[in-house]
């Protein structure tokens, strides 16, 4: 059941359910791609700057890490800091580092078995 008082709230303010739900969409839907789980992957190892992210995920396309980036950090997934000219980015360590870490353990226990037995 949806709780309206359970999201953070920066202003003292009850959303509707319509919100609550547009706010699932994004967040789920900031997860489905797969070149942004990709990138969320590759940044649970440390830090990264965009040409370093490239390099580990065999990308031909800087542009489409760049726009990942960009709507991860937009979403709240990743932080960035610029640093003379390139800009590092690393998972919300309050957020996303411990949820994925949660999502990796049920994948591991649940989800891959059943891949498994799909593929017999």
């Amino acid at each position: 059941m949806i709780n309206r008082h359970t999201l953070h709230k920066k202003h003292k303010e009850n959303y509707s359910e319509k919100e609550i739900y547009g706010a699932y969409k994004l967040f789920f839907g900031t997860l489905f791609s797969n070149s942004r789980l990709k990138i969320i992957n590759t940044l649970r190892k440390g830090r990264k700057n965009v040409s370093e992210i490239v390099l580990e995920l065999k990308s031909r396309d800087r542009t489409v890490i760049s726009h990942d980036l960009a709507r991860l950090k937009l979403h709240g997934f990743v932080k960035q800091e610029i640093k003379g000219k390139y800009r590092y980015y690393e998972l919300n360590g309050e957020t996303i580092k411990p949820l994925m870490n949660l999502i990796s353990k049920h994948m591991s226990k649940y989800c891959i078995h059943i891949l498994r037995s799909m593929s017999k």
